[in-house]
């Protein structure tokens, strides 16, 4: 069964909206009976494209017209026209409903009016069957100011009009000929579920209540869950098939295959390789500052081994030291600063994922688009909530120039603090890794572990979304604020080890020099020695 998007509407529902004299130009008809859509605007494009694939598929051999209003491109006319559309130009005051239809020849056996009854007692016009008539077109337009409209546009409209709707017969496609002969043309005919089955009712039970072999038009009642955009198959079931006919569109004009956009073709291409782009800028500059802070502990280890040589071997106090640091910084660190952590890793979340459903393009394949989603949440929300951890660090080194440095005794305290320093420097790197991944790891789980489950009920979908989404909550913020309060520690620390480093760089100098001395003295000693040496066995001579 092959199922198509697109709308299905007739030209008499649109020549009730419009006066005659706004149609201009010509159909260029083949047959008296024709498949009719309705275009408003190029972000539907993709579903008459679609539409128009499935019904040649049926092997119709009908026209198939398209109407487009002044809101459709020059180019997407020209697209339909490649793929067969035979398309008129009109102007529209009402939009039409959404369906999805397979083969549908037998609907042309209906011979006056035709529709689906909605909700027991509502005509709907998502599909319709309309025999074109003058007679018609002139009572409607004089009833279309006075009779009431529920809805404000046509489907309210033709309530109105056929009022006695709800007690209109079944149509019987399988009647013979001698049948419908021998019976009176009725004035309106009740079409079946099968021609108009709606999504909403597949939602509540997670099957259809028709045989689902049989269908043959599936309409898409749910305002943002259209088949095109890239997110609905991952919540509705039904859109699988659409897809799949998607995936068959020709290449009519270059660049469309497949339903694709040329436009955004270039645009996907970019935005998955700009946050790569950006990763290897990053990485780049922490090379080079890791080369920086390689040659620093370098010398820091020539610094030793001066001493070492000088002094002897260099007793460590590193328990007591780290713990009266670890107990003087917790002191200064902010009472308020976690809570304001969670809120805005939060804020960050929720513009990541604003700013990442604006960058990807709707109409692109759904793999491609859940990819480029978690890939642009990811990037905005490292950025916003890196920023801010940044910011944070910068307040622990502006509080620890403020108060002085903590500990500044003896310098085997020195060295042992600066050891202290590498080593924190080290945890706290690996503790962002361990909560970015664990992040990343439990937001590509949570949306996805119904599709892993097997689960198609889109309730249940949503249910185990929120369920995964409020695991993923309790770890933000638990993760928010202890790394909140890492970057101000290591903030405190760093300014601490600056001081340091900068003692240890005099040190090291005065070292050398003293060195230098003592190698001066020890050369001289080692002379006068020899000379004395010299003198002896000249003596002796």
């Amino acid at each position: 069964m092959r199922l198509v998007q697109a709308w299905f509407v007739l030209v008499t529902l649109v020549l009730v909206l419009i006066p005659s004299n706004a149609v201009s130009g010509s159909l260029h008809p083949t047959t008296d009976e024709a498949y009719v859509t309705l275009l408003y605007g190029d972000e539907f494009l993709l579903g008459v494209r679609v539409l128009g694939k499935s019904i040649k598929d049926t092997r119709s051999t009908k026209d198939m017209v398209v109407l487009v209003s002044d809101g459709v491109s020059d180019y997407a006319m020209t697209l339909l026209k490649a793929d067969g559309w035979i398309v008129k130009k009109i102007s529209l005051l009402e939009n039409p409903n959404q369906v999805r239809p397979t083969s549908i020849e037998d609907l042309f056996k209906c011979r006056k009016f035709c529709a689906n009854l909605k909700h027991s007692e509502r005509l709907n016009s998502g599909v319709m069957v309309v025999e074109p008539s003058q007679k018609v077109f002139d009572d409607m337009m004089s009833k279309v100011n006075t009779l009431q409209s529920y809805t404000g546009g046509d489907q309210g409209f033709l309530n109105s009009y056929y009022s006695d709707f709800p007690n209109a017969h079944l149509f019987e496609p399988n009647l013979s000929q001698e049948v419908l002969k021998s019976r009176p043309v009725p004035e309106m005919e009740r079409l079946s579920t099968l021609y108009n089955a709606d999504v909403g009712l597949y939602m509540l039970a997670n099957k259809w209540m028709v045989n689902e072999s049989e269908l043959r038009v599936i309409h898409y009642t749910l305002g943002p869950l259209k088949p095109w955009d890239w997110w609905t198959s991952w919540l509705l079931k039904p859109v699988d098939v659409w897809q799949n006919v998607r995936e068959q569109l020709a290449e009519t004009l270059p660049g469309t295959g497949g339903g694709s956009n040329p436009n955004d073709s270039f645009l996907v291409k970019f935005l998955f390789l700009l946050p790569f782009l950006a990763l290897g800028f990053c990485y780049y500059r922490s090379f080079l500052k890791t080369r920086e802070h390689l040659n620093s502990l370098c010398n820091h280890i020539r610094h030793l081994y001066y001493k070492i040589r000088s002094f002897g071997t260099i007793s460590y106090s590193s328990v007591s030291t780290s713990s009266t640091n670890n107990l003087n910084y917790q002191a200064k660190i902010p009472v308020y600063l976690g809570g304001i952590s969670v809120v805005i890793c939060f804020m960050a979340a929720l513009v990541a994922l604003a700013l990442a459903l604006a960058i990807v393009p709707r109409q692109v394949m759904p793999w491609t688009g859940l990819l480029l989603m978690y890939e642009w949440t990811f990037t905005i929300f490292f950025l916003l909530f890196g920023g801010y951890l940044r910011l944070i660090y910068q307040w622990g080194s502006t509080a620890a120039l403020q108060a002085g440095s903590p500990s500044s005794h003896s310098d085997s305290r020195d060295d042992d603090s600066g050891k202290g320093h590498h080593r924190l420097t080290s945890s706290c790197d690996f503790a962002n890794w361990y909560y970015g991944l664990v992040m990343a790891f439990l937001a590509i789980i949570a949306p996805s572990l119904p599709c892993f489950l097997g689960i198609t009920a889109l309730f249940a979908r949503l249910a185990l979304m929120v369920a995964g989404g409020l695991v993923l909550a309790s770890f933000m913020t638990y993760a928010s604020e202890h790394l909140a309060i890492r970057a101000f520690f290591r903030g405190l620390e760093d300014r601490d080890a600056a001081r340091k480093l900068i003692k240890l760089n005099r040190d090291f100098v005065s070292d050398n020099e003293e060195q230098s001395d003592l190698d001066d003295e020890a050369r001289m000693a080692e002379a006068v020695k020899k000379n004395s040496r010299l003198d002896f066995v000249s003596d002796n001579e």
